[in-house]
């Protein structure tokens, strides 16, 4: 083909059907038949025919030769009668298999109902139906059908365009039946009620037995016999090409993928945060093309002025459809004038994230809701015609099967701009009070699927509180942080509890338990990022605090003085955190019994401490009676299991016991990625263990990626100033170092040392472990010079922290006494 573009126009295609023209036509401009008459179309192809080049040699006729198929092709027809308001959409996106599905339906069944909210485009995909298949159909009918008397005025209008006898009658009752008795006796017809909300008004003008189709647009959820097929908002890019389209930045023929990459991103960006609803894609679109707005501008101003750009239908639209604000209000209204509760209901919800809402936060927490919708949440008959009113106009839905609420973000926005501050402010103080009613307690493992079920409605919540300063407000800035930091999430943890401790004294003073409770999660919370200095004067006052109020006896002192002495044991303090965990040990078995959780977890860090310090015979029987202890009250499912696998696998490997110490690092590491996901710090403290096994054991290639996926993980979570960071980078440095690549180790030697001091100060076990490692990868080397004075100060370290009987202390002396002896000997040469 020597046109391959189609500029001589040697060949022109023409669409008669919906398609994209794909592979050699795909560059070449087609004439577009779809929708057009006859007329139209032998227009559109003569004037595509005059500016084509003229062929290089004359066309040869078949003359009288007849062609496979001798029946003269049929070209489509008008229908007999066209009576759609409404021009077909130049800008209409999407929706293929929304309009295929009609289609089928209709090979199934008289009748369809398009449903869905307000502004998600039913009347558009209905007229874009219309238009579509107008060839398919005799007859077809537009009928408004949102009242009885816009339904009365759309059968006379039938009746007109029928030119039935009766289209004059005054009694307009008869030529509703009239025209009931016509659809019910003939057929090729297609009939589309616009807005037929209310289904029990609209079954009164139906023909019993039609022979067409009816196409329904309604807002209803519910639609008896009748199929229902649902329209959704918009995919991100169906609404980013809509926006573009509409906007008039891209031709209404250009493919997604065609576009402008950073165009797409924006208009994604809009959609986004639109959520998919056409209704405002339009008014963004229109807003763009009649002001000197760009795609990032819009978005800008969008952020700053969302209420104000809502309201702003713009002047060039191609329909008569109300703006977003008032769409949803006037909905709201409806809603309002059937059920109060409902719309209590709605305005709950639009305090809380947009998706999933549990239904349980209204029926347990049904005595914070206000005295209309506190009054049906507690009754279960009462709260399902709640529902019934409060989704009847698609404002909100509601998913029997899970029990949720869903509700658009910009219902929420359109709900909130009409409040004024004292009544947003009641409404965000009665969702507050709700959400702290039902959410559970984030410690205890067994809560953590309910949790998550409420943290993003908690979240949105506690996000519109700035004006709220209440107890309840502080209990769920406190339990959603501690969340949070059980599930590694310590970034966002922090802001939520740092919150609730300055709240909490605001609100209570300096003497109260809660006060020393928020101290002490705070504490946990800088002591998990490595932020010793912060964590310990916390930890310090909340211990004195409960003494002070509750008492030496009491379990949250016992709590109190374990959670110091592990400080202490991670700043290697032993000798300050030993009384403290026995303490601690010693009085959760007083209070508590030998068979409680708590006991476990102080037996588990005694034996941590012990094994710190080498005392491997007084931490195994720990170790076990804790592991034990937890399998029997939380089961084999439990992270506080997993950590006492790891633990005491630790200790296994420790002592040169590998065949034990594997199976236990394996099991806690799966255990760990089924209960806390692939993404949390423990996860990494699993892998970076079992990459030490097997590099003892000279598993080289199975130890590498462990350590580097750990290393990894580490510094997304935690950041790259954090102990544990430098842990995971000495330990791959020693793999480096066992394999002789030790211009990869000693960077990451060097660096783990210098973090540590950082972090740790001078003074610390670890530190002195970095000296020695760094000290033995320079013997290798044979830079014994660099090597002595690091042994020399980590044995020193060493005996003072550790005692001169410490495993750790043995293998640095007799590193110091080999470089000794080596050296001597290179003298001596």
């Amino acid at each position: 083909m020597d046109d391959p573009q189609g500029l001589q126009r040697k060949l022109i295609p023409i669409r008669v059907e919906e398609c994209t023209p794909e592979g050699l036509l795909k560059p070449i401009v087609y004439v577009d038949l779809v929708g057009r008459s006859e007329a139209e179309a032998q227009q559109d192809i003569l004037s595509a025919l005059k500016d084509r080049a003229k062929p290089a040699q004359k066309t040869i006729f078949p003359g009288d030769a007849k062609p496979a198929d001798s029946n003269p092709i049929a070209f489509p027809t008008e229908p007999n009668v066209w009576a759609v308001p409404h021009d077909r959409n130049p800008f209409f996106t999407g929706r293929d298999a929304v309009l295929q599905d009609i289609q089928e339906t209709f090979a199934k069944s008289r009748t369809a109902a398009l449903c869905g909210m307000r502004g998600v485009g039913k009347t558009q995909t209905a007229i874009e139906f219309a238009h579509r298949y107008r060839y398919d159909y005799g007859f077809v009918f537009w009928v408004r059908a949102e009242t009885r008397e816009e339904l009365i005025s759309g059968w006379v209008e039938i009746a007109s365009e029928l030119q039935l006898s009766i289209s004059r009658e005054p009694d307009h009752n008869v030529i509703v039946a009239t025209v009931r008795q016509w659809l019910a006796t003939h057929s090729d017809w297609l009939l589309i009620l616009d807005n037929a909300d209310d289904l029990k008004l609209v079954q009164e003008f139906l023909p019993k037995g039609n022979r067409g189709h009816i196409l329904l647009t309604s807002t209803a959820q519910a639609t008896g016999r009748m199929p229902q097929i649902e329209l959704n908002r918009m995919s991100l890019e169906e609404g980013a090409l809509f926006l573009l389209r509409r906007a008039k930045l891209v031709s209404e023929q250009v493919a997604f993928a065609e576009t402008d990459q950073g165009d797409r991103t924006l208009a994604e960006t809009i959609c986004r945060e639109m959520d998919g609803l056409p209704l405002a894609l339009d008014q963004a679109g229109a807003y763009i093309e009649e002001t000197p707005s760009s795609l990032d501008g819009y978005l800008e101003l969008y952020r700053d002025e969302k209420t104000a750009l809502l309201t702003d239908r713009g002047e060039l639209v191609v329909d008569d459809h109300p703006c977003v604000t008032v769409t949803f209000s006037l909905a709201f209204s409806r809603v309002e004038e059937r059920s109060l509760a409902a719309a209590d209901l709605i305005r709950v919800c639009a305090f809380l994230a947009p998706d999933a809402i549990p239904e349980e936060i209204f029926t347990a927490g049904a005595a914070e809701l206000g005295d209309r919708l506190s009054a049906s949440a507690s009754r279960r008959l009462e709260f399902d015609k709640v529902i019934k009113e409060a989704t009847r106009f698609s404002l909100m839905a509601y998913k029997p099967q899970t029990k949720t609420f869903n509700i658009h973000r910009l219902v929420q926005e359109v709900l909130k701009a009409e409040m004024d501050e004292a009544t947003q402010r009641v409404w965000v103080d009665r969702s507050i009070n709700t959400l702290a009613k039902v959410f559970p307690n984030p410690q205890e493992f067994e809560n953590w699927g309910r949790c998550d079920r409420f943290l993003n409605h908690i979240l949105m919540a506690l996000d519109a509180s700035d004006a709220v300063e209440s107890e309840n407000k502080a209990f769920l800035l406190n339990r959603t942080g501690v969340l949070l930091k059980e599930q590694g999430l310590y970034r966002e943890a922090e802001p939520l509890l740092v919150q609730a401790l300055d709240l909490r004294r605001g609100l209570l003073g300096e003497e109260h338990p809660d006060v020393a409770a928020s101290m002490n999660n705070l504490a946990g919370l800088y002591e998990s990022q490595g932020r010793y200095g912060e964590a310990e004067p916390l930890y310090v006052q909340a211990l004195d605090l409960r003494r002070g109020l509750l008492g030496e006896e009491h379990p949250d002192v016992a709590a109190s003085m374990n959670n110091l002495a592990g400080l202490y044991e991670s700043q290697g303090r032993y000798g300050e955190a030993e009384p403290l965990y026995v303490q601690a040990l010693d009085l959760n078995r007083g209070l508590l019994g030998e068979e409680h959780p708590d006991v476990a977890t102080s037996m588990n860090d005694l034996a941590v401490l012990y094994e710190s310090q080498g005392r491997y015979g007084e931490a195994e029987p720990l170790y076990v009676q804790a592991l034990d202890l937890y399998r029997r009250l939380l089961g084999e499912e439990h992270p506080y299991v997993a950590t006492s696998m790891n633990s005491l696998a630790v200790l296994y490997k420790s002592q040169g016991r590998y065949g034990e110490a594997e199976p236990l690092y394996v099991q806690a590491l799966d255990l760990r990625r089924g209960l806390l996901g692939e993404e949390h710090p423990d996860v990494a403290t699993s892998m970076n263990n079992l990459a030490g096994l097997y590099g003892s054991q000279g598993r080289y290639g199975e130890a590498e990626p462990l350590y580097v996926q750990a290393l990894d993980l580490y510094r997304g979570l935690l950041g790259e100033e954090h102990p544990d960071v430098a842990t995971s980078m000495n330990n791959l440095a020693g793999l480096y170092g066992s394999q002789g690549r030790y211009g990869e180790a000693e960077p990451l030697y060097v660096q783990a040392l210098d973090l540590r001091r950082g972090l740790l100060g001078e003074e610390h076990p670890a530190v002195a472990a970095s000296m020695n490692n760094l000290a033995v990868l320079y013997c290798y080397q044979h830079r014994f010079a660099e090597a002595e004075p690091l042994l020399i100060q980590a044995l020193e370290m060493c005996d003072r922290l550790l005692g001169a009987n410490h495993p750790d202390t043995i293998s640095t002396r007799q590193s110091l006494e080999y470089l000794r002896k080596v050296m001597n000997s290179d003298d001596h040469e």
